[in-house]
Order: structure tokens, then C-alpha cells, then sequence
């Protein structure tokens, strides 16, 4: 079966159903949704159901739209004052960081390829390129595991392990464009790669920097009639700053993912609107991507390099890893404790970005392409299970998982930014109601206000002599202090 204008349409809603029912499913015994949505798309595809997606360079520009929005929501997500304190260690991890997973781990499939037992035998250049498309930790994996089991981590580790995931791509896409290179062309000088790498970082951050200070502009000065428009401008301003940037030599990835920093950390017009749409927006091309790449391989061609992809996954997940994280963390000494350093050692993920950079080498044309992306797929595959699914037990085996502050108010009501007041809300407890139990014996701090009352189910509009009973929540409404 392949896809036609007919039945897109009958297969898409098909597979984000199914989808959607299994990731919940997963999701109550620790599975991660991303790992069960690219298994869809395997038992969908070719060897499974008959699907037939073999476009490499559909399912690359799919991913690209797709990472654009993940990241510059995962930007968004991001706050300053988090990752403040873990700035240089995570900046660290997402630069060289990724160059010595790439270069440890090139080495030991190099060293294999001179194995007789297997049929891999890649030369040390493509053997560095393999290693090259899968040394970036994948942002949407990292993203959705730490957001989606709620995680509360010490030490600062969770804004350090986004800030490494969300900012380490582009070291890995241009080792990867560089290393094609050299191998399609007659070679690529050292003074051409130190300048090619240096553009792509300063056009990149200087691009997402300007850019989302120019979004910030427009969703606050531009009048708009339908504040439904807003997450559409917003989304027509993250595929402008990724491809003006492109454009300009710069690398798309760190701009969004910069420029999505920016508009996350300013105030902005309707940000209840814009987050709630881009977080259905950022799940729905997560969706799509994963099922696009389930789609494309073949899972029969898995089990010819099954053997010494999974050598190769072992070695990274417990030797190529811990070893680069533990030799760029190293100059910042007691800041970061041996447990710290082995959690982030592990949660080294793979997913959906090593598959796109995969992708890559089988549209450039390079020898042995499609060894290369099978390889990838396979010790993606392995990486979520062994990883993925432990992400949150390493935490508590080590030490490092903390209780979960509390976000918000249990009314699901928030204020536009523009007015300068907090809402919380509170509980009536027996001491409470010892003291009187009315709203006008409650004795609240001045500029505070009782907005509404919630009683088992249902909600009150108070006065003063409203009647309190125990467990009533209160939503209040009080004027910020000022220092």
C-alpha cells in the first residue's frame, strides 16, 4: 500500500490514533511515547502492514521542520536564571562533548570494521561520520522524558541536561556536513572547517538572538484582532528564523532554539494561548516524525547489522559517553558531585535527530548509506529502551530525584502578564477554621482577596459571610511585593 491524495488523509488519522492509545499505554509502565510512536511506524511500514515510505529526503525535511519547533519550544521552556549557574558545563557538553563521543566512538568502529566476524568495513573517515550523526543527545527524547514523567532533579541538572540536548545539534550536524564532505569531494582543509564551524555557531546565536528579540516585538506591538493568530505568527517567525539563517551560512537549529529563549524569557502577548498551542504543535510533529522514520526503514535489514550495532550502542551508552562527560566536567571540579556526572552520563539519548542526520549521508550520495542509517535506527532503538526507560530510576538510585514543586493554582486560572499580582491558592485547615469560620475572620495580609472557592466539585463566588467548611480551596489574589 503506498500513499496516495485519497488515503493520506484515512492512514494519518489511522496512525495518530493509534499512536496517541499506545504512548498512554506505554507511558503507565515507564515506556517512552517517543520510542512506541517510531514503533507504529515500523509495524505500519514496509515489513509490517505495507506502507511504503522510502523517501530519505521527505522524511529529512519533515524532521527539520519538526526539530525547528521542538527546539524553539524547548527554548521557550528554558529559564535564564536556571541555566545561569550550569551555563559553561552545559555549553561544554553540547560542543566538546559532543567531538569526543564522535571521536571515541568513530575510533571503536573503525577498530570492529578490521573484525572478520562481521561485515562492516567502513574506513576511519566513515567510520567518524557514523559516529558523527548519532554524538548529539536528542532534544525531543531528552524534552519529552524529563517533561512527561515530571521530574524534579538536584543540583541543577534538569536546565543543564535541556540546555546540553537543546544546544549540542549543531555540533553534530556540522560534523556530520563536514565529514560528507570530505568524503564526496576531494577533502575538506582544516582552515575551512575551523571557518565553517566558527560561522555556523556566531551567525546561529548572533541570528536566533536578533530574530527572537524581533518576535518578542511583533507579538507585543502588533494589534491583532484574533489572539488566535498569535501561535501562527509566532510559528510563520521560528521556519523564518531557521531559514534565514540557513541562508546566511548560520546554523538553523541553534538559532530557533536561541530565539525560542528569548521569546520565553520576555513578556509577551497571550502566552497562556501560545504555550497551550505549541505544546499540542510540538507533540503532534514529534508524532509525525517518529512514525515518518518508523515508516522508512526496513526491519528486516535491522537484523543484518544487529550484532555490531549493538556493540556499538553498548560501547557509547557505557563507555563513549561517560568518558566525554566525564573529561568536559572535569575543570569544574566539586561543583558537580560523581553522582551528578554519572546521571548525566546516562542520560546520553538517541533518538529522533540521530535518524534525520542519518539521512544525510543516503541523499549525499555516500558509500554504504543505508548501512550507516540502519545502524543509527537500531541503536536509537536501543538507546530508548536501555535509557529511556531507566531515566527516572537512575535518578532515584543515585540520589538525585527531588519532590516536585508546585506550578500554578489547582483553579487552572492564570492572569495576563500585564497585571502585576499573584494568584495562589491555599487549603482551609482546622486551625483555620478554629480561628472563625468565616471569609471575614480569616484575617488576610492587605492586598489580599478571596477570588473564589472550591468545594469538592464545585465553585463558589465568595463574601464575607460565606460559610468556610474543611478542605474548601481558595483561590487568592495578591499585589506583588516589591523590593
Amino acid at each position: 500500500m503506498s500513499f496516495t491524495a485519497v488515503n493520506i488523509l484515512l492512514v494519518g488519522s489511522v496512525l495518530l490514533f493509534v499512536s496517541i492509545v499506545v504512548g498512554k499505554t506505554g507511558y503507565r509502565f515507564g515506556v517512552p511515547a517517543l520510542l512506541l510512536f517510531l514503533i507504529v511506524g515500523m509495524v505500519f511500514g514496509s515489513d509490517g502492514l505495507g506502507l511504503q515510505f522510502h523517501n530519505a529526503e521527505e522524511a529529512q525535511f519533515i524532521g527539520m521542520v519538526a526539530l525547528s519547533i521542538i527546539l524553539f519550544y524547548g527554548g521557550m521552556d528554558t529559564r535564564i536564571s536556571d541555566i545561569r549557574p550550569v551555563l559553561l558545563p552545559g555549553i561544554t557538553l553540547s560542543t566538546l562533548g559532543v567531538l569526543l563521543t564522535a571521536m571515541f566512538t568513530g575510533l571503536f568502529i573503525w577498530w570492529l570494521s578490521g573484525m572478520s566476524w562481521n561485515n562492516l568495513q567502513f574506513p576511519l573517515v566513515t567510520s567518524l561520520l557514523l559516529a558523527a550523526t548519532m554524538s548529539s543527545t536528542d532534544s525531543a527524547s531528552v524534552f519529552a522524558i524529563l517533561r512527561s514523567q515530571k521530574m524534579h532533579l538536584k543540583n541543577n541538572l534538569r536546565p543543564m541536561l535541556e540546555l546540553e540536548s537543546g544546544s549540542n545539534d549543531p555540533m553534530a550536524f556540522m560534523l556530520t556536513m563536514v565529514l560528507i564532505q570530505f568524503i564526496t569531494s576531494s577533502g575538506v582543509g582544516l582552515s575551512e572547517m575551523l571557518v565553517s564551524f566558527g560561522t555556523q555557531f556566531v551567525v546561529g546565536a548572533a541570528g536566533g538572538y536578533v530574530l527572537g528579540k524581533l518576535a518578542v516585538l511583533m507579538l507585543n506591538r502588533l494589534n491583532i484582532d484574533n489572539q488566535a493568530l498569535y501561535p501562527i505568527l509566532l510559528l510563520s517567525c521560528i521556519f523564518f528564523t531557521f531559514s534565514i539563517t540557513d541562508l546566511l551560512q548560520g546554523n538553523g537549529y541553534l538559532a530557533v532554539y536561541i530565539a525560542g529563549m528569548v521569546v520565553g524569557n520576555n513578556r509577551i502577548s497571550h502566552r497562556k494561548d501560545i504555550y497551550t498551542v505549541m505544546d499540542g504543535l510540538t507533540w503532534l510533529v514529534q508524532i509525525v516524525m517518529f512514525l515518518c522514520l518508523g515508516l522508512l526503514v526496513n526491519p528486516h535489514e535491522l537484523l543484518e547489522v544487529a550484532a555490531v550495532a549493538l556493540l556499538i550502542g553498548i560501547f557509547m551508552i557505557f563507555v563513549g559517553r561517560p568518558l566525554s562527560v566525564f573529561l568536559c566536567l572535569l575543570p569544574f571540579g566539586r561543583k558537580i558531585t560523581f553522582k551528578s556526572r554519572l546521571f548525566v552520563s546516562w542520560v546520553g539519548l538517541r533518538g529522533a535527530v540521530p535518524i534525520i542526520f542519518a539521512t544525510y549521508p543516503v541523499v549525499s550520495g555516500v558509500s554504504c548509506a543505508d548501512v550507516i542509517f540502519n545502524i543509527v535506527f537500531f541503536i536509537t532503538i536501543v538507546s530508548l529502551v536501555v535509557q529511556g526507560t531507566t531515566v527516572s530510576r537512575a535518578a532515584r538510585f543515585l540520589g538525585l530525584s527531588a519532590p516536585m514543586e508546585k506550578t500554578g493554582n489547582d483553579f487552572g486560572v492564570e492572569l495576563p502578564e500585564e497585571i502585576d499580582s499573584n494568584l495562589h491558592d491555599m487549603t482551609v485547615t482546622q486551625e483555620i477554621l478554629d480561628r472563625g469560620d468565616t471569609l471575614k475572620d480569616m484575617n488576610l495580609p492587605k492586598g489580599t482577596l478571596v477570588m473564589m472557592v472550591k468545594r469538592n466539585n464545585e465553585y463558589l463566588v465568595p463574601n464575607g459571610m460565606l460559610k468556610l467548611h474543611l478542605g474548601d480551596k481558595l483561590l487568592l489574589i495578591s499585589e506583588n511585593t516589591r523590593g
